[in-house]
Parts: C-alpha cells; structure tokens; sequence
C-alpha cells in the first residue's frame, strides 16, 4: 500500500504521449495516449466510429449557426432599425448587452439540466424557443419591447456558450479536442460576422421586418435538422481524467479518502491484481433510432434532481476556488470585449460620413472578421493541438494546459494592432479595405483567446468542466454586458482615435497575463487539487448511485 498526499496528483498534468522507452497502454494510439481512457462499451461515444463523432460535431457546428445567426442579424442593421421604430441606437445596443448578460446567467439553468437529463433535449428547446422569439423582434416598437425579446432569447439560447464546450470533449480525446474546440469557437463567432453580412444585403432587399423573420425561418430549419440527426453523447464514466492509469479500486479510495478527508489531503493508493477478479462489465443495449429520437434520456448513474439543482449555483463558488478557471474566464471575457466594440461601432461609423454606406455595404465589412475567425481556428485548434504534443515529449511525455497557453503570445500583438487600426483607420477616413484587414486581424485575436480559454479550462479541471465551463461563461457575458453598455458613449465622448488607441493597450496587457499562468499555473492548479478531486469525487459518487 502507497500513500500519496492529494497535492501530488495535479489535476491537469496527464501522461500524453510515450517517448523513448515508455511503454505504451493497451489504450493508446501512435504512441498518444487515449485521454479521458475509453470503456469498453461500443456505444461510449469515445468509442463511435471517426464518422459518428464528426456527424455528432458538425450537429453542433449546426445548432451554433442556426442559433447564433438569428441573436445578431440585428448589427449591421441598427441604423434603420432605429429610423423606423425610433429606438435610439445606444438603447439597441444596450438591449444587445442584456441579451448577453442572460447568455451568461442563463446557463446556470440549462448546464445542470443538460448534465442530468441528456444534451439533446436541451438543444432542441433552445432552438425552438427562437423562433417565436425573433417573429416578436420583427414587431419591435418601443425600447421596453426590445430589451424583452433580447432578454428572453438570451435565457433561451444560453445553452449555445456553454453546452458545446461540454458536447465536443464527450466524443473527441485530450489531443483532439483542441481543434474541434476551435471549429465551435469559429462557428460561434463566425456566425454573428455571417449574420450581419447577409442581413445588410436581406434588409435592402425586403426590409429589416422580413430579416427577423429570416432569423425564425433559420431557426426552426434548424431544429429539424437537430430532431432527426442529433444523438445523445452523455456517457457516465467510470475514470477520472488523470486518475486513468489507477486500477477503479484505486480511483474508488482516492476519491472517497478526499471526499471524507479533504484536511488531511492524503489519499490511500491501495494497490489490486490489475482487476484480475473484477467481474465482467455489463452495458445497456444499443438504442434503436426511434429510442435516441427522444428530447431526454435516463441514463443509469445520472445525477439526482437535488444534485441537479445544487449545480445551478455551484459554477458560482467555482469562480473564487479556482483561479485558473476565473483567469480563463477573464481572457475569454476581455476577447468578447472587443467583439462587442467592433459590432457596436461598424454600422455607426460606416452608414455616417464620410463612409456613407448602405446596410448591405455595412454587412460586407464583415468579411473580414469572417477570414480572420478562419484563420484564428487554425492557429488556435490544430496547430496549438500539435504544439502541444510537441511540448509534451520535450517534457517526457506530460502534458501540462499552460503549454497551450503560448498561442496567445501572437493574438495579444495583433489584437492590439487589431484595434488600432479600426478606429485610427475610421476617424482618418482611410479605405476600406485597411479597415476590414484590421477587423480580421482582432477577429483573428479574438477567436483565439476565445478558444484557448475554453480549452485551457477542460484540460485543468475535465471532470467538472461542466460548471467550471459555466463559471467561465458568466465572467465572459458580465464583461461583454459592461462593454457593450459602454462602448457607444466610450467612443463618442473621447473620439475614435484616443478611444481605440487605449483599446489596444489594454488588450495587450490583458492577453498578456498568459505568461504569469505559464509561469504559475501549474502551483495554482496544485493547491486547487484537494478541492477539485473532492467536487470530482461527489460527482462520481452520484454517477455510482
């Protein structure tokens, strides 16, 4: 019998990849290691076929199209909006913000349901939701009216921040996840930068009415494709990310010695035969496509409906306890920042002098961020997959998250030029085409802090990254909700220039605080331990009931 304290198993730091003469698991692949470790169960979907998986992925790559879309068709098309109803822009603009707000406190509601009851039942309600949701923005007339319909659609489209982020990481493998990750992130982002170009070119053509309309069209097309193509992709495991290579005789003391005994943080390795006298497992039988049409599932080893409602508050206290996670949050937050300022600003600056542009020339400027978001997804999601693989034989193997962490190193030059040279570019009434190349090179910044921060938070703590994903999304929207009610009279009182000028800096300085989680991220993750293997331990526990 071993014993080892519960600072010494850092959740996070995972045996990735065998290098010299490591001896690879039976669950390994060219040398990478299976992370989380795979059942036995064919019908776990680490185990579906490479179709299966990317069907369920491009599933959500659908249901993040088909929701974000119609929440942003409205920002290229603020300035006639605003004429025909006569709702000024800043209280649309602050109406967006609120719809943010709810994005973020929204998932408190629909993340424990998803965790309880099944992912895709959660999907479908969102998506239908919108539909009668965007036939009401149509008939918009006053600004109590607008903040409304904005805050419903924030509630009932929520699950689009945090649910994919917990989909993806169900069906994909520690070394893959990253660039899958990065597809979400694209087509969340990429999404609102579509939805904007197309409604321009829809509003001059049939009026800003029938382009909400479009948006409910969109979203109940949408929830036919999901209905008949989505599976389920909830699975209860019986491994911890990072406990895997322990017997589930061990995994079983580890987790009850924490959740009995956090203050002493030592856990009792006893040692077995491997599972020599483990009696065979048995798996429920394959689901007809009749049966996986159902909304909810209940699986065996869900969590109880008290544990269900504990955890719409517990991403709350997880803020405070887990620094790498508030960090995570906070870069993922300051990136939305200027996501808000370049959709709260496009359509003011260029419909004005000395631009002058139509909405469907106002859309077109988003092609830009379209083309960077492209390129932000492969920097942060394929190559910073292979980076991190390459770091981690340099480091015998181990996998640490703060090695994705270096990506950001160029996101956070660029967004800083990003920035710079949209507002100094607008006020000096330079080209377009400077404008829209600045646009895609903060989009590019953008999607990347958005992706390594969500990534960056499944790595550190996988087994509640669930809530932990929640708490991030929280700190995002509370930040993009402060940005976008003040970003209008931020620009107007202190000019174009001067405004985006401090932009800038502040965002290099922001981004820059990766490299004091390069520097003590791991010391952090360390001392979150004891609590992190106890919230994984209750988990599991209900998951055994």
């Amino acid at each position: 019998m071993a014993t080892t304290t519960a600072h010494e198993v850092v959740p996070g730091t995972v045996h990735l990849v065998d290098v010299g003469e490591q001896q690879a698991s039976s669950k390994s692949r060219d040398g990478i290691e299976l992370i989380p470790r795979p059942s036995d169960d064919p019908e776990d979907p680490l185990n579906w076929s490479d179709f299966r998986k990317r069907m369920s992925t491009l599933m959500v790559v659908v249901y993040t199209f088909g929701v974000g879309m119609p929440l942003t068709l409205q920002y290229s098309i603020l300035a006639d909006i605003t004429r025909d109803t006569g709702i000024h822009t800043n209280a649309l603009v602050e109406g967006t913000g609120y719809m943010f707000l709810l994005l973020g406190f929204g998932c408190l509601f629909w993340q424990p349901i998803a965790q309880t009851y099944g992912r895709r039942g959660v999907y479908l309600i969102s998506t239908l939701a919108c539909v009668p949701l965007m036939v009401w923005t149509s008939y918009s007339k006053s600004m109590g009216e607008w903040y409304a319909h904005r805050i419903l659609l924030g509630f009932f489209a929520a699950p689009i921040e945090s649910l994919p982020e917990v989909s993806i990481p169900d069906v994909w493998f520690a070394h893959e996840r990253g660039a899958w990750m990065s597809l979400y992130v694209f087509s969340l982002f990429g999404s609102n930068f579509l939805a904007p170009l197309c409604a321009g070119w829809f509003n001059e053509a049939y009026g800003w009415v029938w382009t909400m309309n479009f948006g409910a069209i969109m979203a109940a097309v949408t929830f036919f494709i999901l209905f008949f193509f989505m599976e389920e992709t909830m699975y209860f495991r019986k491994t911890l990310e990072g406990l895997e290579d322990e017997t589930p005789e061990t995994v079983d003391t580890i987790t009850q010695t924490v959740s009995r005994g956090e203050k002493s943080g030592v856990l009792d390795h006893s040692t077995s035969d491997g599972g020599s006298n483990r009696a065979a497992a048995s798996f429920p039988p394959k689901r007809s496509y009749l049966q996986k049409l159902n909304p909810f599932s209940k699986f065996v080893g869900r969590p109880s409906n008290k544990q269900m409602f504990k955890a719409m508050w517990l991403p709350l206290p997880i803020m405070a306890q887990f620094p790498n996670v508030a960090w995570a949050g906070f870069i993922y937050g300051i990136n939305l920042c200027w996501y808000n300022v370049l959709n709260a600003t496009a359509s003011p600056v260029l419909s004005s002098d000395p631009y002058n542009w139509t909405s469907g020339l106002v859309g077109c400027i988003y092609a830009g961020p379209i083309v960077g978001a492209a390129f932000g997804c492969i920097w942060a999601g394929w190559i910073a997959d292979k980076f991190t693989l390459y770091l981690a034989r340099r480091n015998n193997g181990i996998r640490e998250p703060e090695q994705r962490l270096w990506t950001l190193g160029l996101s956070a030059i660029l967004s800083c030029i990003g920035l710079i040279i949209w507002g100094v570019g607008a006020d000096n009434a330079v080209h377009w085409a400077i404008l829209a190349v600045g646009l895609g090179i903060l989009t590019f910044s953008v999607v990347t802090g958005g992706c390594v921060a969500l990534s960056y938070n499944v790595d550190c703590f996988k087994d509640i990254s669930g809530d932990s994903t929640t708490s991030i999304i929280i700190i995002r929207n509370v930040m993009g909700f402060a940005m976008s009610y003040g970003i209008t009279p931020w620009w107007t009182n202190m000019g174009l220039t001067k405004a985006f000028i401090m932009a800038g800096f502040l965002s290099l300085g922001c981004t820059a605080t990766f490299l004091i989680m390069v520097w003590k991220g791991k010391d952090l993750r360390r001392k979150s331990a004891p609590r992190y293997w106890k919230y994984a331990a209750e988990t599991r526990a209900f998951h055994h009931e």
